[in-house]
Protein backbone atom coordinates (compact mmCIF):
# COMPACT_ATOMS: atom_id res chain seq x y z
CA UNK A 1 0.00 0.00 0.00
CA UNK A 2 1.55 3.40 -0.65
CA UNK A 3 0.71 5.93 1.65
CA UNK A 4 0.65 9.87 1.32
CA UNK A 5 -0.24 12.83 3.94
CA UNK A 6 -2.36 15.61 4.37
CA UNK A 7 -1.17 17.99 7.10
CA UNK A 8 -1.88 21.34 8.13
CA UNK A 9 -2.56 23.31 11.10
CA UNK A 10 -5.72 23.39 12.90
CA UNK A 11 -8.90 24.15 10.22
CA UNK A 12 -6.67 24.53 7.51
CA UNK A 13 -8.59 23.05 5.39
CA UNK A 14 -7.37 18.92 5.51
CA UNK A 15 -10.02 17.39 5.59
CA UNK A 16 -11.78 19.07 3.14
CA UNK A 17 -9.02 18.45 0.97
CA UNK A 18 -8.70 14.80 1.69
CA UNK A 19 -12.29 14.39 0.46
CA UNK A 20 -11.66 16.09 -2.53
CA UNK A 21 -8.59 14.25 -3.52
CA UNK A 22 -10.89 10.76 -2.67
CA UNK A 23 -13.13 11.70 -4.86
CA UNK A 24 -10.69 12.61 -7.61
CA UNK A 25 -8.65 9.14 -7.02
CA UNK A 26 -11.40 6.96 -6.32
CA UNK A 27 -13.08 8.42 -10.01
CA UNK A 28 -9.73 7.78 -11.42
CA UNK A 29 -10.71 3.61 -10.34
CA UNK A 30 -8.16 3.34 -7.11
CA UNK A 31 -9.34 1.95 -4.04
CA UNK A 32 -8.18 4.52 -1.47
CA UNK A 33 -8.29 4.66 2.29
CA UNK A 34 -8.11 6.76 5.08
CA UNK A 35 -6.61 6.92 8.40
CA UNK A 36 -7.30 10.20 10.36
CA UNK A 37 -5.81 11.24 13.54
CA UNK A 38 -8.12 13.55 16.27
CA UNK A 39 -6.23 14.88 18.71
CA UNK A 40 -9.08 14.98 20.80
CA UNK A 41 -11.29 12.49 22.25
CA UNK A 42 -13.76 11.23 20.21
CA UNK A 43 -16.95 9.05 19.79
CA UNK A 44 -18.17 7.18 16.82
CA UNK A 45 -20.62 4.90 18.73
CA UNK A 46 -24.15 6.73 20.75
CA UNK A 47 -25.14 6.24 23.97
CA UNK A 48 -28.09 3.22 24.28
CA UNK A 49 -26.87 1.64 21.19
CA UNK A 50 -25.64 -1.93 21.86
CA UNK A 51 -22.49 -1.52 21.25
CA UNK A 52 -21.90 1.30 23.50
CA UNK A 53 -23.06 -0.65 25.95
CA UNK A 54 -20.58 -3.44 25.20
CA UNK A 55 -17.65 -1.09 25.62
CA UNK A 56 -19.31 0.53 28.39
CA UNK A 57 -19.50 -2.66 30.11
CA UNK A 58 -15.47 -3.03 29.71
CA UNK A 59 -15.18 -4.77 26.17
CA UNK A 60 -11.38 -4.23 24.95
CA UNK A 61 -12.41 -3.90 21.22
CA UNK A 62 -16.44 -4.48 19.84
CA UNK A 63 -16.95 -5.21 16.22
CA UNK A 64 -20.38 -4.41 14.61
CA UNK A 65 -21.54 -5.44 11.61
CA UNK A 66 -24.31 -4.27 9.45
CA UNK A 67 -25.63 -4.98 6.30
CA UNK A 68 -23.67 -1.66 4.70
CA UNK A 69 -20.24 -2.04 6.79
CA UNK A 70 -18.31 -3.16 9.86
CA UNK A 71 -16.43 -1.27 12.12
CA UNK A 72 -14.07 -2.50 14.73
CA UNK A 73 -13.60 -0.39 18.19
CA UNK A 74 -10.56 -0.44 20.48
CA UNK A 75 -9.98 0.77 23.84
CA UNK A 76 -6.94 2.43 24.59
CA UNK A 77 -7.71 1.79 27.80
CA UNK A 78 -4.92 4.19 29.55
CA UNK A 79 -2.44 2.70 26.97
CA UNK A 80 -0.18 4.29 24.14
CA UNK A 81 -1.78 5.21 20.80
CA UNK A 82 -0.41 2.98 18.56
CA UNK A 83 2.37 4.11 16.06
CA UNK A 84 0.82 4.49 12.16
CA UNK A 85 2.16 1.52 11.27
CA UNK A 86 0.27 -0.61 13.52
CA UNK A 87 -2.48 1.21 11.87
CA UNK A 88 -2.04 0.66 8.56
CA UNK A 89 -1.20 -3.03 9.44
CA UNK A 90 -4.96 -3.05 9.79
CA UNK A 91 -6.41 -2.03 6.84
CA UNK A 92 -7.33 -3.69 3.79
CA UNK A 93 -4.93 -3.70 0.67
CA UNK A 94 -6.12 -0.55 -1.11
CA UNK A 95 -3.92 1.09 -3.63
CA UNK A 96 -3.47 4.53 -1.55
CA UNK A 97 -4.05 5.14 2.27
CA UNK A 98 -4.67 8.89 2.17
CA UNK A 99 -3.41 9.73 5.79
CA UNK A 100 -4.95 13.38 7.39
CA UNK A 101 -2.37 14.21 10.53
CA UNK A 102 0.40 12.89 12.10
CA UNK A 103 2.57 15.35 10.39
CA UNK A 104 5.74 13.87 12.69
CA UNK A 105 5.69 11.07 10.69
CA UNK A 106 8.30 9.80 7.76
CA UNK A 107 5.62 9.25 4.88
CA UNK A 108 5.53 12.24 1.84
CA UNK A 109 3.06 14.64 3.01
CA UNK A 110 1.19 17.84 1.27
CA UNK A 111 0.50 21.04 3.62
CA UNK A 112 -2.12 22.78 3.35
CA UNK A 113 -1.51 26.30 4.41
CA UNK A 114 -3.75 29.24 4.83
CA UNK A 115 -1.33 31.83 6.00
CA UNK A 116 -0.59 32.48 9.97
CA UNK A 117 1.90 29.94 11.36
CA UNK A 118 5.18 29.25 9.15
CA UNK A 119 4.44 26.44 7.13
CA UNK A 120 5.91 22.88 7.98
CA UNK A 121 7.22 23.49 4.29
CA UNK A 122 9.69 25.43 4.82
CA UNK A 123 11.54 22.87 7.39
CA UNK A 124 10.17 19.61 6.90
CA UNK A 125 11.68 17.41 4.49
CA UNK A 126 8.74 14.80 4.14
CA UNK A 127 6.30 17.70 2.80
CA UNK A 128 6.93 17.34 -1.07
CA UNK A 129 4.82 20.48 -2.04
CA UNK A 130 2.19 23.03 -0.35
CA UNK A 131 -1.50 23.23 -1.41
CA UNK A 132 -2.37 26.72 -0.58
CA UNK A 133 -4.55 29.99 -2.15
CA UNK A 134 -0.75 31.71 -2.71
CA UNK A 135 2.43 30.24 -2.45
CA UNK A 136 4.45 31.83 0.27
CA UNK A 137 7.29 33.86 -0.26
CA UNK A 138 10.88 31.93 -0.14
CA UNK A 139 8.75 28.48 -0.63
CA UNK A 140 11.43 25.95 -1.42
CA UNK A 141 9.18 23.00 -2.75
CA UNK A 142 6.47 23.02 -5.55
CA UNK A 143 3.35 24.75 -4.80
CA UNK A 144 -0.05 23.67 -5.61
CA UNK A 145 -3.33 25.76 -5.86
CA UNK A 146 -5.72 24.78 -3.17
CA UNK A 147 -8.69 24.52 -5.03
CA UNK A 148 -6.57 22.46 -8.28
CA UNK A 149 -7.87 19.19 -6.80
CA UNK A 150 -7.12 17.02 -10.60
CA UNK A 151 -3.27 18.59 -10.41
CA UNK A 152 -2.98 17.73 -6.93
CA UNK A 153 -3.92 14.38 -7.20
CA UNK A 154 -1.72 13.76 -10.34
CA UNK A 155 1.47 15.15 -7.90
CA UNK A 156 0.42 12.60 -5.13
CA UNK A 157 -0.01 9.63 -7.97
CA UNK A 158 3.69 11.07 -9.20
CA UNK A 159 4.82 10.90 -6.71
CA UNK A 160 4.52 7.50 -5.78
CA UNK A 161 4.35 6.20 -8.85
CA UNK A 162 0.90 5.10 -8.85
CA UNK A 163 -0.52 7.00 -12.33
Amino acid sequence: MKLYGIVGWKNAGKTTLVERLLAETAGRGLRVSTVKHAHHGFEIDRPGKDSFRHRAAGAHEVLVLGGQRWALMHELAGDAAPPLAALLARLSPVDLVLVEGFKRDSHPKIEVWRGGAAPLAMTDETVRALASPQPPPGLQRPWLALDDIPTIADFILGDLALR
